[in-house]
């Protein structure tokens, strides 16, 4: 790929680069960035952050006539930096906006050696919510022979070449950081559903069961694979400061990396690193199936990693005594609005690890006014829970869909949580 943009596109976007760089140098986030640090480190006393996070409710938040970049590379630039601009401006709660221009590693992956086909379905304003794979497995007791070992190679001179042209065009206002690893597949099952379905998938446990343990362990291979390949190769990079292991929830600790002194360029170990898994597919799933089919793949991956960060939408407490609290490396557990406050609350409490909850986005997203009482309600109840029990806690909003084009409706939701968190945490 070529990197160009028009002299009014660059314009346009140095502007931008410069009021994030004013945003990023403001006192307060360096405030925001020690909560997350202290939270994650298992701080007494630790204050817990907020983020509320905005891509699932873009028709609000990055509405069109925002934009006056044409290109397509262009836009993609202009959104990060809007983006970044307006958790500051719109929204002021707990995210750390960066003082960088970050990009990734350009790495090619074939996952199972085939095309998935996926039909996506639009809401009434044109935006994507839902999709549909066209499962190539449709009976496992038939065996996945199709199904082929993931390969990956990376495109060096792409990535050289992305990073030569931004620092050329952005580096005078900000630096050009190289700061995202290959993205490992972890979450076993979210990939497994793009191969069969949930019926499918359920079925196998009792029709072919040693054919689903066999698949599960080559979903294992793949991710264990490319997860040494990346750190062969010096591709990964240290995911301790302003990034995110799972949505907005942000990975700033002292407690990685593992290894001590500085580390030279190309010698990051998985050891270092966060990782994140989830299995949300397997609600419907008893806590002993899930420990026999899934949860000895997931550990042989966590044990790669010097923190762990579990979970998504599903509720933890189900399987938390039997699988999850056997974990290795566990840090941060999903909290989700299915879960057991009080069972996950009492589990954690001397474990310093984050009880990380989504507060429930249907008080938020739902009705067009913002039910003030019941959104304070939702977060005071979680502060109740683990204030008192000392449990390392972050806030962290995700699944809200629209603003229904109100997006102060958003800000006060930040206003009310962080006055219920002044009330447990003052000063």
């Amino acid at each position: 790929m070529k990197y160009n943009l028009s002299k009014e596109e660059i314009l346009r976007l140095r502007g931008l680069a410069k009021r994030q760089a004013e945003i990023a140098a403001l006192p307060v986030m360096q405030i925001r960035k020690k909560r997350w640090t202290d939270t994650n480190d298992g701080i007494p006393g630790a204050r817990p952050p907020f983020a509320i996070e905005s891509w699932t409710f873009d028709r609000d938040f990055m509405p069109e006539e925002l934009f006056q970049c044409r290109s397509e590379y262009g836009r993609r630039l202009e959104s990060g930096f809007l983006r970044n601009i307006r958790h500051h401006e719109l929204l002021n709660d707990d995210h750390v906006c960066p003082a960088s221009l970050d990009i990734g590693w350009h790495v090619k992956y074939n996952e199972f050696g085939i095309e998935i086909h996926t039909d996506y379905a639009k809401d009434a304003d044109g935006v994507t919510l839902g999709y549909h794979f066209e499962h190539p497995i449709k009976d496992l007791a038939g065996g996945f022979a199709m199904i082929k070992p993931a390969t990956f190679e990376l495109d060096r001179e792409g990535t050289e070449a992305e990073f030569s042209f931004l620092n050329n065009t952005f580096g005078d206002i900000l630096p050009v950081v190289n700061r995202y690893g290959p993205d490992i597949h972890n979450s076993l099952t979210q990939r497994l559903i793009r191969l069969m379905s949930m019926e499918t998938f359920f079925m196998a446990m009792y029709d072919a069961p040693d054919q689903l343990h066999g698949l599960m362990a080559q979903l294992r291979d793949n991710a264990k694979r490319e997860a040494l390949w990346a750190e062969k190769e010096g591709l990964l990079i240290l995911n301790n400061d302003n990034q995110c292991t799972c949505g907005t929830c942000f990975n700033f600790t002292t407690l990685l990396p593992k290894q001590k002194g500085a580390i030279a360029p190309g010698k990051v170990k998985l050891s270092d690193l966060w990782g994140a898994m989830d299995s949300q597919e397997t609600v419907g799933v008893s806590p002993g199936l899930f420990h026999e089919f899934c949860f000895p793949y997931y550990r042989d991956l966590a044990e790669m990693y010097g923190l762990v960060y579990w979970g998504c939408c599903e509720p933890a407490d189900a399987i938390w005594e039997k699988s999850l609290s056997k974990l290795p490396n566990l840090k941060a557990v999903s909290i989700s609005r299915w879960a057991n406050e009080e069972y996950m609350a009492n589990e954690l409490k001397g474990r310093s690890i984050v009880y990380s909850k989504k507060p429930n986005p249907n008080l938020l997203g739902v009705d067009v006014k913002l039910n003030e009482e019941a959104w304070a309600a939702d977060i005071r109840k979680t502060l109740e829970l683990t204030a008192p029990r000392n449990v390392p806690t972050e806030f962290v909003v995700r699944d809200v869909y629209t603003m229904h084009g109100n997006l102060g409706k958003a800000k006060r939701a930040v206003e009310l949580a962080m006055k219920e968190i002044d009330r447990f945490f003052p000063g």
